[in-house]
């Protein structure tokens, strides 16, 4: 006899949709194919062990399992439900009808319990899409299922619950999750909170100018400066992230298997900060099974890159091309694999191997050469990619000691909020929503020059023989400088006080 039961697999952060075929006939034998891996050829032993623990058979007959398209790999243990329920249905063991309305999905412990997996929500759409009525899946995965509307979604215990869903032995309520009552109970409580850090007042406005245009920012202090403490606060004045940008995120850290022990939808944005000894691999995405790496993690968030001269430069030269598309496409042989990747790259360095600034007040221990070499690990191709460059330097003992409190990060968001707001009405015609997302057509569009502030960056772009893309940064560093004072036009301040902000671009660094 034969029977489907439907499944899924992701490719990238999108579902496909598995067909099981399973056909029991005359004879002895289990035959598994369509290129499953080593996790889903093991499943028959699970299988088996679970269907005895709760007083079910196995057949003793001649199995065969097709998992259609037979040319995809199909990975990890989340088919042992579908597997085990394909063999119930075709052994007459279970009732069929439901069996072509939903997605049935789960890993099964030797004693039918089931335990979660990964990917959930991309397979939750997939599975809206392709018509059928709900999905069944084990409790843990039923909050992130359910954030897709109109779609049914049970989160079950074990097999026995599974059987009696299908055989209609029991009632069984779908989980429906409000997410707009979700969103409007979040509070703006931060772990990290700007009103910690003493001083640094010129680093805190350049942080504020990065988030309310979503530019990429470059630290650089000696250790203990607070450059790390700073770079952790980052996410608390970002804008709070919106439905679609909520959902994506979710997707994204769903196939990586970052969602098992969070509920529903992940609302923070992401912070990244992963060691100097990270690999290509590591950082970028890929693998024999590709999966998303930090910067593909760090969607929608926040990348920190500490000590940024110690990551290998093959890694660091990798990122270019993700900073400039903001996504990272993976190729095998046989497939291609795109995750998006637009976050916010957030990097510190010391100004010399010693950890301390060059200048006559401060005698510092490496040689000119020494610092330039230094410098020379990030290249120029990669600086121009980040639009601020900030000096950090110590706090003195009286600014530290200071028991005046610190602006929040609260009253530092509402600022870049009505910033990103400008931006986001200002593009709505096009698919970008904030400043550092322009492109060339964008910037001559909206970053247009009177003659005093053309004069002032030509003399700027002469005299620091600043590049092309070195231009653009300064072009969209000005505009959201001008945004956060909601200016129309871009003013000789603004352009100056962007201009500041390329300190690797002066001539005492080098």
């Amino acid at each position: 006899m034969l029977e489907k039961v439907y499944a899924a697999a992701f490719l990238g952060v999108d579902a496909t949709l598995i067909t099981i075929e399973v056909n029991i006939d005359k004879g002895i034998g289990y035959h598994l194919v369509g290129l499953p891996d080593n996790a889903v050829k093991e499943s028959n032993f699970r299988i088996h062990a679970a269907l005895k623990n709760n007083q079910l058979h196995f057949p003793g007959k001649k199995i065969t399992i097709n998992m259609a398209p037979a040319d995809m790999r199909k990975e990890g243990t989340a088919y042992d439900l579908s597997l085990a329920v394909g063999i119930l249905a075709a052994s007459n063991q279970v009732n069929s009808q439901k069996l072509k309305e939903y997605i049935i999905m789960g890993e099964l412990s030797l004693d039918g319990s089931l335990q979660p997996l990964k990917g959930v929500l991309p397979i939750a759409i997939e599975a809206k899409k392709q018509g059928f009525k709900g999905i069944i899946l084990p409790t843990k995965n039923a909050k992130e299922a359910a954030l897709i509307d109109d779609f049914e979604v049970y989160g079950l215990e074990n097999l026995s619950d599974v059987i009696d869903f299908l055989d209609d032995n029991k009632k069984f309520t779908p989980l429906i999750f409000d997410t707009q009552k979700y969103l409007n109970e979040i509070d703006d409580k931060f772990s990290f909170d700007f009103m910690d850090v003493k001083g640094q007042e010129s680093v805190k406005r350049a942080l504020e100018i990065a988030a309310s245009g979503g530019h990429n920012i470059l630290l650089i202090g000696p250790p203990g400066s607070g450059k790390t403490m700073l770079a952790k606060r980052l996410p608390s004045i970002l804008p709070s992230m919106s439905l679609n940008e909520a959902i994506e995120t979710t997707k994204i850290h769903s196939v990586a298997g970052n969602t098992k022990n969070k509920e529903g939808l992940i609302l923070e944005r992401p912070f990244r900060s992963p060691h100097h000894t990270v690999s290509d691999v590591a950082l970028v995405g890929g693998g024999q099974y590709p999966q998303p790496g930090e910067i593909s993690l760090a969607h929608n968030g926040v990348l920190f890159l500490d000590e940024l001269p110690e990551f290998k430069r093959s890694v660091l030269e990798v990122m270019r091309q993700p900073l400039e598309d903001r996504e990272v496409t993976i190729s095998r042989a046989k497939f291609t694999i795109t995750y998006p990747s637009s976050f916010m790259l957030i990097a510190s360095m010391n100004p010399s191997p010693s950890g301390d600034f060059m200048n006559d007040q401060n005698k510092i221990q490496s040689s000119s050469l020494e610092v330039k070499k230094y410098l020379n690990k990030i290249s120029g191709p990669l600086l121009d990619r980040i639009d601020l460059h900030i000096e950090v330097n110590p706090v003195p003992f009286d600014k530290l000691s200071n028991e005046i409190p610190a602006e929040t990060s609260k009253s530092i968001k509402l600022r870049v909020q009505k910033a990103r707001d400008l931006q986001t009405k200002r593009f709505d015609e096009y698919n970008i929503h904030y400043n550092a997302q322009m492109d060339v057509k964008h910037i001559k569009k909206y970053c247009k020059l009177n003659q005093d502030t053309k004069a002032l960056l030509k003399k700027a772009m002469e005299s620091l023989n600043l590049s092309a893309r070195a231009y653009d940064r300064i072009l969209k560093v000005s505009r959201t400088i001008a945004d956060l004072e909601a200016s129309q036009n871009i003013e000789s301040h603004h352009i100056a006080e962007a201009i500041q902000y390329r300190s690797l671009d002066r001539e005492h660094w080098v």
